[in-house]
Order: structure tokens, then C-alpha cells, then sequence
């Protein structure tokens, strides 16, 4: 008898239940809810509770802090998708008079615009946004710390400043085009500003005695679009689908690629630790695993999403405690014995639907100098251009319909691929950004910057 495919193995199960079982016990949290998704579903729910009875299951809402961040990057996306913005774009240019416009989109999507990362006192987190009511309410007086653009800094008012770029651009509030572009499209029923039961409570955890503390649940106005959201495993699942393929109704999957894209500087702790910032989305590298996704905290409540889109698995942690309990990594190691335990199943081969001769002539062995290099074409419509050594500049390339091709990747993103044809229409050379790929080392048939010395080679006597 066969295990259905979308079913995990029992020994994988238990694995996750452990996983979650220690991370409940030693993190001395009163619940924790999880979930995992694998080939675009969820294959797996698990919880565990400090409460008899029955615990937290799918619907369960809990606060998740900063993931909120990344649906106000969605829209954001949406918003130069449709050309209303260009993420280059100062934000004074769409929202004037608010004392930091100075800031580009994309570096307050980044958290490269140099903003304080939090508001003034008092703690905004514990407290009313009232009193917060306008946008320099929660910048201060002086709300640059840093030169833009040169370093990444966590803002939680840099997001305030999006969402209050989407209201202006969208001409209602941010919770309303939330609500609209983002969660009926993807049918994120349980996802919410404000808790609608069943939801869970959150509790300071004493840290030096097993006793709880009930944490205020504050409206946070203005910063809401940097932490507001309440959601559940269930709806963050649906929501780590979608951001690992897209949905054209709310966003394509070549933008939300540009999301999961490094856009910040890191600093030489971040490098060290694996750690980037995209576009409203964080990038770790664990254990040979590059990870995106995203954590979220508010006082009693923790939450990590994280997605491998190698592995095509998903995991979401949510808990109801201030600290204690490191969500991310949890989520992580979720992915991880999934990916080890049961690893991704490739899809079948196939051939190219058809073959142009033109470009299949490009396919086979280049050289760059004396540097060895091979270009494949695959299936899916690109070519492949890799050093035979293993080690250097590699890219994959996106034919354009004219006979060239553009890199998607690494040190020849956005560069122009073309062959340059002979009079007789035979390929000369290929001519990478102006690199010279010819079929032979220095090939003196080819048009190679320099010149090609005509005694050719020689040894040394």
C-alpha cells in the first residue's frame, strides 16, 4: 500500500508534534498553534495548550504583529504594478508635509530610510493609538537616524508612512484596501484588525516564576499598518501559498520574486547570520536553506511565517506569550524535518514543447577567455549559462523575442545575452554585456577585444 503523495509520513508527524511539544514546554507559553503546507495546501495542524481540553486549531485567531507588514507591502506592490508609483519615487512626491519625505518607497519598504524604529514614548505597543493621531505624531521631531539608503535599519514607522501612502493613493483606509485587494481575493475570512472570536489571549509569562500576566490589547491607529493584523495557521497558510506563487488577482509571482529579493544593505552581524531584508519580507539562510518569510510580535503574542520555495514548504507559528519563545526558528526547523524526512519530489522531465534552430546552435560549450562555460536550454523557455568548473558567475537568461536574452540572476541580472552572426549568419561570438563568449579559447575566428596574438599558443622553451 502507497502513502497518498500530499500525506505525511507518521514518523514525520511525530516529528512535527515533538518539535512543537518541546517548543511549548521550554518556551512556557500558554498555547501554541502550527501549521505546514507542502505543494500548495496544508498538510499538517498541530497545537499544544497549558489548557484541559481542547486546544487551539485553525481558526483560532491570534495576533501576528509584523507579518501586517507584509500585507501593507502588498499593496504597495499592487500600486506600482499598476503604474500609480515608481518605487523610486520620494514620498513626498504622493503624500507631502510629513517632515520625512524625503525617504524613497522602496527604501521604507527595505527599512533603508534611515527612520527611528519605533515612535516616541510612551511605548506604543502598551498604549492607544490616539495618542498617536497624526503622521508626526509617530515620527517626532526628529525622525531620521541614520543617511538613507545606506544602512538597514528596522522601522515600524516607516510602514506607518506606506499604509498612509495607500490611503492617499487609494482614497480609503488602509484597513478597508486591505480588506478589498488583499484578504477577500484570497479568502482570508479569519484575518482581522481587530479579534473576532474564537481568538486567544495574550500573557506575560513571569520569568522567574510560572505565573501569567494578562497583556492589554491596544488599537493601534496610525502604526496599524506596521502590526495590527489578527490572523489564524489556517488564513497564513493560505497566505504562504500565495506568496510563494502569486495570484493575478492580487499579485503576480515575478512580484512578489522582486519581494523575496534582497534590498537592503546588511550589516556585517546580519552577513554573519544569514539574515537579508526584501521587500517587506525577511531572507535567512539556515542550514544550507534559504528561507523568506516574515515574524511578528505585539505584548502576548508571537508569530513566524516562513517559506522554503526550493522545498515548496511552508510553516506558521503563532503563540500567545510576550517572549520566551523564538517563533522563527521553530517555524524553521518545522520546515526543515519536513524537507529532510520527506524530500521534494521533482517533476517529471520533459522536453522542449519545440526546437528553434537558431537557438538550439547556441547550446554547448563557451568560453570566456580561457574560462570554460556551458549553455543549456530547458524546458521551461530559458537558457542556462554555468562554469564547467563549478565555481564562478552563473545566470539564467529569459529569451526577449528578438533573438536576445536577459539575465534573471547574480552578477548578469539585467544583462543583455545576443549571438553576433557572421555575414554568412554562423555565430561569431556571444556577447554577454559586452563579454566576449567565444567557442574556443581566444578564438583568433572570433571578434575578441584585443586581438588574438597571431603566433597563437605556444609553450615555454
Amino acid at each position: 500500500m502507497t502513502t497518498p503523495q500530499e500525506e505525511l509520513l507518521p514518523g514525520t508527524r511525530r516529528a512535527l508534534l515533538h518539535r512543537i511539544a518541546v517548543a511549548q514546554a521550554e518556551g512556557r507559553t500558554p498555547s501554541l498553534v502550527a501549521a505546514v503546507v507542502r505543494g500548495g495546501r496544508t498538510v499538517w495542524h498541530g497545537a499544544r495548550t497549558s489548557v484541559d481540553g481542547h486546544g487551539p486549531d485553525e481558526n483560532v485567531q491570534y495576533r501576528i504583529g509584523s507579518i501586517t507588514k507584509t500585507f501593507t507591502a502588498v499593496l504597495v506592490l499592487r500600486l506600482r504594478d499598476e503604474g500609480v508609483l515608481d518605487l523610486g519615487d520620494p514620498l513626498e512626491k504622493h503624500v507631502p508635509g510629513t517632515g520625512a519625505g524625503e525617504a524613497t518607497i522602496a527604501e521604507l519598504l527595505a527599512h533603508t530610510s534611515g527612520l527611528a524604529a519605533e515612535s516616541p514614548a510612551p511605548w506604543w505597543e502598551r498604549t492607544p493609538g490616539s495618542l498617536r493621531p497624526d503622521l508626526a505624531d509617530v515620527l517626532g521631531e526628529q525622525p531620521f537616524l541614520h543617511p538613507a539608503g545606506r544602512r538597514f535599519h528596522y522601522s515600524n514607522p516607516g510602514y506607518t508612512l506606506l499604509g498612509a501612502l495607500v490611503e492617499k493613493l487609494r482614497g480609503a483606509p488602509w484597513e478597508e484596501v486591505l480588506r478589498r485587494e488583499v484578504l477577500e481575493p484570497l479568502g482570508l475570512d479569519r484575518t482581522s484588525t481587530r479579534p473576532q472570536a474564537p481568538h486567544a489571549g495574550g500573557w506575560a509569562v513571569h520569568p522567574w516564576a510560572d505565573a501569567l500576566l494578562p497583556e492589554p490589547v491596544q488599537d493601534l491607529g496610525r502604526m496599524a499598518p506596521a502590526g495590527q493584523l489578527w490572523s489564524t495557521t489556517g488564513d497564513l497558510a493560505r497566505f504562504a501559498v500565495f506568496l510563494a506563487k502569486g495570484d493575478e488577482r492580487v499579485l503576480s509571482a515575478a512580484s512578489l520574486r522582486e519581494m523575496r529579493t534582497p534590498a537592503a544593505p546588511s550589516a556585517t552581524a546580519d552577513l554573519s547570520a544569514g539574515y537579508a531584508y526584501g521587500l517587506g519580507l525577511e531572507i535567512r539562510h539556515q542550514d544550507g536553506r534559504a528561507l523568506v518569510g516574515h515574524s511578528g510580535s505585539l505584548p502576548g503574542f508571537l508569530a513566524g511565517l516562513i517559506l522554503s520555495i526550493e522545498d515548496d514548504i511552508a510553516a506558521v507559528v503563532l503563540a500567545n506569550c510576550t517572549s520566551g519563545l523564538l517563533v522563527g526558528t521553530v517555524a524553521a526547523d518545522l520546515v526543515a524535518i519536513v524537507a529532510e524526512a520527506e524530500p521534494r519530489i521533482p517533476e517529471p522531465w520533459r522536453p522542449l514543447s519545440e526546437v528553434d534552430a537558431s537557438v538550439l546552435e547556441l547550446a554547448g560549450q563557451w568560453y570566456w577567455g580561457t574560462h570554460a562555460f556551458g549553455l543549456r536550454l530547458t524546458a521551461d523557455g530559458l537558457a542556462s549559462l554555468e562554469p564547467l568548473s563549478g565555481k564562478g558567475r552563473r545566470s539564467r537568461f529569459r529569451a526577449n523575442g528578438d533573438g536576445t536574452w536577459t539575465g534573471l540572476e547574480g552578477y548578469y541580472a539585467g544583462e543583455l545575452l545576443k549571438a553576433v552572426r557572421r555575414p554568412d549568419g554562423s555565430v561569431s561570438h556571444l556577447d554577454l554585456g559586452s563579454f566576449v563568449f567565444t567557442r574556443q579559447p581566444y578564438d583568433d575566428g572570433a571578434s575578441v577585444p584585443g586581438g588574438v596574438d597571431p603566433e597563437g599558443w605556444r609553450g615555454i622553451g
